[in-house]
């Protein structure tokens, strides 16, 4: 693995992370699911909504590329 590709999936686990732990939270305060429903529901919307990171090779040489469901198209990162 290259180091944009190391850096991209750093990047997608820590997004992953903080929404899957932010919606786990919200979901077992705000609503009347118990046991194993609300891992379940966090981890089908984190991954919806976390943003997809991702390292390609290009002309110019590897590039690191962003794209996400709020944001129209893909975005290059760095």
């Amino acid at each position: 693995m290259t180091k944009l590709q190391i850096r991209a999936f750093l990047y997608q686990l820590g997004c992953f992370a903080i929404l899957f732990i932010s919606v786990r939270y919200l979901v077992a305060s705000y609503t009347h699911l118990t046991g194993f429903w609300i891992p379940v529901t966090a981890f089908v919307v984190a991954t919806l909504v976390a943003p997809k990171f991702k390292a390609i090779r290009t002309q110019d040489g590897e590039k690191l590329f962003m794209k996400w469901i709020f944001m129209k198209g893909v975005r290059e990162i760095g």
